[in-house]
């Protein structure tokens, strides 16, 4: 499942002339890697730091910044305290021409009032002389608490403007990478690092996958037109910790390679095939990253929409066909109106078979049909398209360890948000969501042994070439989890025995 030592990054550092090796955790947060930096340089830990490549150029401070050798360090800036003051105000421009758009499109002039009223009290309490620096770290977070407040609140409408909507006609906007044949290969496999790649490499290989399955030729689509509908997918994914553009392209990946080591070309129709990579490209597209009980039990604007059903993915169709809407985003220009209406109906028949609510219901429908599978009845087909789909949406842990780890990492990132929102705004918090009540370890352990283990299994009846790249991987995986759940239950054991006598020699 990969070497040790691909779990550890080497970065050098220039330090005032003298090169510093720094090694850490491909798993660190980017705040423990800035301290381990500011150790290097023997900076106090809090020290804001930026950090510049050999032309100038930022770079990000997380585990996945691009490897650099002894030749090429990084040079590391300490930001002063106007440097920062400087972004601090840029930041705080933007921040008001924002809420200006979204308080003329929405009228939540009220809410912008007592946020602003809110933010200069606060900043006040910040310029206060003589506050102590916990006080003042207080305030700050008080500050950015309110912001992303506003922020999400302004995100969780719907597209009201074709802003993003709109196709770029510059194209080609991204540049046209030459995939090397090591590449090629690569991508037909599950165990593609998909963290490796820059979106303008992911948008290149999404462009090779359509080329290669021969769907761009068969159904003789516009190469150009396939260019901008790629940027434009790319462009309405958000910015959220799990459900992103790598999220999307992860997926998609994973249909692709499920295509050519099931050899479904040699079962399913073109169309099945231009169905599953479509819906598989589309399926989060502009995800708010809270899921849909937040969207029902907050009484969302997506929720009063669909009627409690389904909101998110009925959302995800709605932008796909929009995005598509537009001529010069749309792949489906050369079909007849009575194929464009199979199609449609089929993208939109996967989206929603996405919704892990429908999860049983659908499974069992396949357990029922799998073992008499007929590739010929249409009901059968598309039974298992729903399911292939699913395989692909949370298929993370098919991967290799050091691939599948940050995902879940992610996906916590994204329920922790959920659950922190849900209890300022007084809402039920699944426990599977709380930081205060979930592990890593007991997270997963449930999820591939109940759900994920469970549906692979089903589907190797069909495709038992799936057992070793795929049901294998899940199995030591869920292995793993239940070995670092014992450490966990028998340190915890340990840290309880030990307060119970420090608590007893108290007493004494």
């Amino acid at each position: 499942m990969g070497s040790a030592s691909s779990a550890y990054r080497v970065i050098y550092l220039d330090v005032d002339g003298r090169i510093q090796k720094v090694v850490f955790s491909r798993f660190c947060s980017p705040y423990d890697i800035k301290e381990l930096f500011c150790t290097a340089l023997g900076l106090p830990r809090n020290t804001t730091l930026s950090l510049l490549d050999s032309t100038g150029a930022m770079v990000s401070i997380d585990p996945t910044m691009p490897h650099n050798t002894e030749r090429s360090p990084y040079r590391v800036v300490p930001l002063t305290g106007g440097q920062l003051a400087d972004k601090e105000e840029l930041f705080q421009n933007v921040l008001t021409q924002v809420a200006e758009q979204f308080s003329r499109a929405f009228k939540i002039n009220e809410l912008k009032t007592e946020v602003t009223n809110r933010l200069a009290m606060l900043e006040k309490r910040v310029e206060l002389e003589g506050m102590k620096v916990v006080e003042i770290e207080k305030c700050r977070s008080d500050i950015k608490k309110l912001r992303e407040e506003m922020a999400s609140r302004n995100n969780s409408h719907f597209l009201d403007d074709n802003k993003k909507l709109t196709p770029r006609r510059d194209v080609p906007s991204y540049p046209k990478y030459h995939l090397s044949q090591e590449t090629v290969e690569a991508l037909r496999q599950p165990t593609f690092d998909v963290w490796q790649w820059e979106p303008n490499e992911m948008l290149s290989c999404l462009e090779h996958m359509y080329h290669d399955l021969d769907l761009v030729k068969d159904f003789n689509m516009n190469p150009i037109t396939l260019k901008r509908w790629l940027l434009c997918i790319h462009d309405n994914y958000r910015m959220n910790p799990f459900h992103n553009f790598r999220h999307c392209f992860c997926v998609t990946q994973m249909m692709y390679s499920m295509i050519c080591l099931c050899s479904l070309q040699e079962t399913f129709t073109q169309v099945d095939i231009l169905i599953l990579m479509t819906a598989a490209v589309c399926h989060d597209l502009d995800h708010p990253g809270y899921n849909n009980m937040y969207q029902i039990n907050a009484r969302t604007e997506l929720a009063v929409r669909y009627n409690d059903i389904s909101p998110l993915e009925n959302h995800h169709c709605a932008i796909a066909f929009q995005i598509f809407s537009q001529p010069d985003c749309n792949i489906f220009s050369t079909f007849d109106p009575e194929a464009f209406k199979q199609i449609r109906q089929g993208i939109i028949t996967l989206i929603l078979a996405t919704d892990m609510a429908r999860h049983g219901e659908i499974l069992d429908s396949f357990k029922h049909k799998v073992d008499s599978f007929d590739f010929t009845d249409e009901e059968h087909v598309t039974c298992l398209k729903m399911v292939l789909i699913k395989c692909c949406d949370i298929s993370n842990e098919v991967r290799p360890m050091e691939v599948a780890e940050p995902w879940a990492d992610c996906l916590l990132e994204e329920y922790f948000m959920q659950s922190d929102r849900e209890k300022a705004e007084g809402l039920p918090v699944a426990p599977f969501m709380d930081r205060e009540k979930v592990t890593k370890p007991t997270a997963q352990i449930g999820f591939i042994k109940f759900v994920l283990i469970p549906m692979f299994e089903t589907v190797m009846k069909l495709f038992p070439q799936i057992e070793d790249v795929m049901v294998q991987p899940l199995r030591e995986s869920r292995d793993r989890y239940e070995e670092l759940k014992q450490i966990d239950d028998a340190m915890n054991e340990v840290q309880k025995k030990k307060s119970e006598n420090l608590t007893m020699g108290k007493k004494k």
